[in-house]
């Protein structure tokens, strides 16, 4: 049986400044030491910062000393300032293209337009844009929702980084018949947008897709659903123990992606149960 790795794969650029800053901050920050909700949606990657003393809370309200960093995810800058007037340290592990997403909200709100923001309404960083938009935005997971909006011009659109392509088109197509004077900012990760693509052509030359990553993580089960748009013999795992040795029966080719809160010893430990996995059909 061959097994591919899809090129992009795995931990992107923010995922790694996150992780480098609060392992630093393990070493030499003022204890004790937490994360506003989880660094990054990975449950295993999160148990590993407890082992380090690194632990995550749910509000700066949980948290009375010591230094409190912000996930990559973003967060509410009034949570910010919570937390600083609190005494705590805080240390700002939010991801750049988030930022720059939440500069976009900013500036269209400031610039008069009214602000539609593409994606998950209940993740946090989509929490985060509502609020740099001054919590006026619109939130729009697909573009279904829009039919029975009634939209005021100038209308601007900022999007979730981990958002697919597609979408974000199909909502801008819908909102070219709804208003006249729009404004269009395509924050998506250049990341995001390679390891989809990626995903899309690998799963369409194997026999069966194995994505991993954090049952939590919006981008890895986006992962997912596009790969199982072109091959329904798709899986979303979180680790290896939950291969089952029936998937591969009569499969001579799988593929593997991964999201971007992935760690590679987590692929490679899905990358030898395969093989094992292989072996024990070959007998």
């Amino acid at each position: 049986m061959r097994i591919t790795r899809a090129r992009h794969a795995g931990y992107c650029y923010g995922v790694q400044r996150a992780l480098k800053i609060a392992r630093e901050a393990a070493e030499s920050s003022e204890k004790p030491i937490y994360t506003l909700g989880p660094i990054i949606h990975n449950p295993q990657v999160v148990k590993s910062l407890m082992r380090h003393g690194v632990n995550a809370v749910k509000s700066v309200d949980d948290v009375k000393e010591g230094t409190i960093i912000i996930r990559s995810h973003g967060v509410d800058p009034e949570i910010i300032r919570k937390a600083t007037e609190k005494g705590l340290k805080v240390i700002d592990a939010t991801c750049p293209f988030v930022a720059k997403a939440q500069q976009r909200a900013a500036d269209l709100v400031n610039d008069g337009y009214n602000v539609i923001i593409v994606g998950e309404r209940n993740h946090p960083e989509v929490v985060g844009l509502v609020a740099y938009a001054g919590h006026k935005a619109i939130v729009i997971e697909n573009a279904k929702e829009l039919k029975n909006l009634v939209l005021k011009n100038p209308v601007g659109v900022v999007v979730q980084t981990t958002q697919s392509i597609e979408n974000l088109n199909r909502v801008v197509e819908s909102l070219l018949y709804k208003v006249k004077d729009l404004k269009v900012f395509n924050t998506i990760c250049n990341a995001t947008s390679h390891r989809q693509e990626d995903a899309r052509r690998l799963s369409r030359h194997v026999d069966l897709m194995i994505v991993v990553g954090g049952k939590n993580s919006a981008n890895t089960t986006r992962l997912a659903q596009i790969c199982r748009e072109t091959n329904e013999r798709t899986y979303h795992i979180e680790t290896a123990e939950e291969i089952d040795g029936a998937w591969l029966k009569g499969v001579e080719h799988v593929g593997i992606t991964a999201g971007a809160s992935t760690p590679d010893w987590i692929l490679e430990e899905v990358i030898e149960r395969l093989k094992q996995e292989s072996e024990k059909q070959e007998v």
